[in-house]
């Protein structure tokens, strides 16, 4: 089942709205440029609520930060994941121990020394010149279904409601990812979109299994 992130969430109410749509993660932006922006404080208030339901991953979103601050706020908030969305380089990543997985702005040429072992290995978004991820623009789905043959990813880039299905049909990535695609304006999310997102990934999920497998139908 393809996994899926509701990213840059501020408030209770998104976090929870994301939760009960059925999301497996859910990230919080601390990059001060972006919209989605959150201080720590209000990430760990959140947090404190959202320990009392069901478990899923929490991922904080860093641009360019120093890993000290890094760890600080991971420590302080409780989350399970760092996503590098800036420039880090493969040993930063390293140092994580696998706490911690690269966003590459476009198709990277290559991944020796970034890929995580375990899943996601890493994320894929659009290329789009100095913005650092949640622009709303498409990523390359060619080149990312290319890495997905061998790397379970993580596919973020003008992903929506309405062409998630066709994403997850054309990339086949671990998960997905999206921010821009289920908000009502810059930084404010709309539980409806959310709650319309998830529920196409799930109906594309319930077709492919009522589909025979090409096995199955050469041998029946």
């Amino acid at each position: 089942m393809t996994k899926i992130k509701i990213c840059g969430i501020k408030t209770v109410i998104d976090a929870l709205a994301a939760l009960d749509a059925g999301a497996d993660l859910i990230g919080f932006n601390f990059y001060p440029k972006s919209p989605r922006c959150i201080d720590v404080g209000r990430c760990r208030d959140i947090m404190s609520v959202m320990r009392k339901y069901g478990h899923i991953m929490y991922v904080g979103v860093f641009v360019n930060a120093p890993a000290a601050e890094v760890r600080a706020t991971m420590d302080t908030c409780g989350l399970n994941l760092a996503q590098l969305h800036g420039d880090e380089t493969a040993e930063m990543v390293q140092s994580f121990y696998g706490r911690a997985f690269k966003a590459f702005r476009g198709v990277p040429e290559s991944v020796s020394g970034f890929a995580r072992d375990e899943a996601p290995a890493f994320l894929v978004d659009a290329s789009v010149k100095g913005a650092y991820g949640g622009t709303g623009v498409r990523a390359d789905w060619n080149g990312a279904a290319e890495l997905a043959k061998y790397y379970p990813i993580l596919l973020a880039g003008g992903l929506t409601p309405e062409n998630v299905a066709e994403a997850v049909r054309r990339v086949n990535p671990w998960g997905v990812d999206v921010a821009s695609g289920v908000e009502s304006s810059p930084g404010v999310k709309d539980a409806v979109k959310i709650k319309a997102f998830i529920q196409a990934m799930r109906r594309l999920e319930t077709e492919q299994s009522q589909v025979p497998s090409l096995h199955a139908w050469r041998n029946s």
